[in-house]
């Protein structure tokens, strides 16, 4: 018998997600705190919910994406949240990024609860998902994998199992240490060229025909920002709090992580400038903009 999905949150990259499920003709229900993103999904397939705990009562596997720790622990753990509601033997499939006590903490809740527990983080941006080609770093027990990988094989194109309850989330950490900082640095490299006047065509050319390259400058920023488009597939603000979550999670392994921290407080210069909310492809236009030379862009 087929599962009963409920989906909680409809974001950038939540709502394309969930529209995929719909696609793929699965039994869905859905909750956002926006009617908007609700509507949206809807529209495409799926029932909205007047609450978590309506959706959680109707749902055998809940899907979180949201955007960090509190919100998920919220909408887990609340009075009217998710495990108080769910059915006997559901199962909950967190896509958000997070700390590993937060997954941690999750995992055993939902098994004093009685129910499973699967975190599954996205890779890959807004635009792929989507496509319904997002990339899954899954964190669960056989069982529990067995039952969300039809759900994943909808809303992506890769699926790598990372360990048991928890390795999701401590390898997506890993995955956006080296992301975020290669977009910085990138931002950083290209303020250079055009400051010595360089024609980009070329410099990237050059760039990734050596080890310089790296997927943010050749996929991210050549689809985003060269491209004048900074409205956020990943904002600036979220890459700020998973820079944050990474310096968190390494400073409880004693770990040190010089090159994090000072890519932390440039998104914060970023901030406080008021770019938050742009794509983190734009640090390139906001390093630019502070060195006093002209966007790097690339025509059609």
């Amino acid at each position: 018998m087929a599962e009963h999905i409920g989906f909680v949150g409809l974001g950038r990259m939540g709502g394309p997600m969930a529209k995929n499920l719909a696609r793929n003709q699965m039994s869905l229900v859905l909750y956002d705190i926006s009617d908007v993103r609700m509507d949206d999904v809807a529209g495409v397939g799926g029932r909205k919910a007047g609450s978590v705990a309506e959706l959680a009562a109707e749902t055998d596997i809940v899907v979180t994406m949201l955007p960090g720790p509190p919100e998920v622990e919220a909408v887990l753990c609340g009075a009217e949240g998710v495990l108080g509601n769910l059915k006997k033997g559901g199962l909950v499939l967190d896509m958000s990024t997070v700390l590993p006590q937060t997954t941690d903490a999750l995992a055993d809740a939902c098994a004093e609860a009685g129910a499973e527990f699967v975190d599954a983080p996205v890779g890959r941006l807004a635009s792929h998902a989507e496509k319904g080609e997002s990339l899954f770093m899954v964190g669960a027990t056989d069982a529990g994998f067995a039952r969300v990988k039809p759900l994943l094989e909808a809303m992506g194109t890769t699926i790598h199992r990372c360990g048991g309850p928890g390795a999701g989330t401590r390898t997506k950490l890993v995955n956006n240490f080296l992301a975020i900082t290669s977009c910085m640095m990138n931002a950083e490299a290209m303020a250079l060229s055009q400051a010595f006047g360089l024609d980009l065509p070329t410099t990237l050319d050059v760039i990734h025909g050596t080890t310089a390259t790296n997927g943010q400058l050749k996929i991210n920023y050549a689809t985003k920002v060269f491209r004048d488009d900074t409205v956020p597939g990943f904002a600036i603000d979220l890459a700020h709090k998973d820079l944050s979550l990474i310096l968190d999670s390494a400073n409880r392994e004693q770990v040190p992580l010089p090159i994090v921290a000072a890519a932390r407080e440039s998104l914060s210069q970023a901030r406080a400038g008021g770019w938050g909310g742009k794509d983190f492809s734009a640090l390139c236009d906001f390093w630019c903009e502070r060195a006093g030379v002209k966007k790097a862009r690339l025509d059609d």
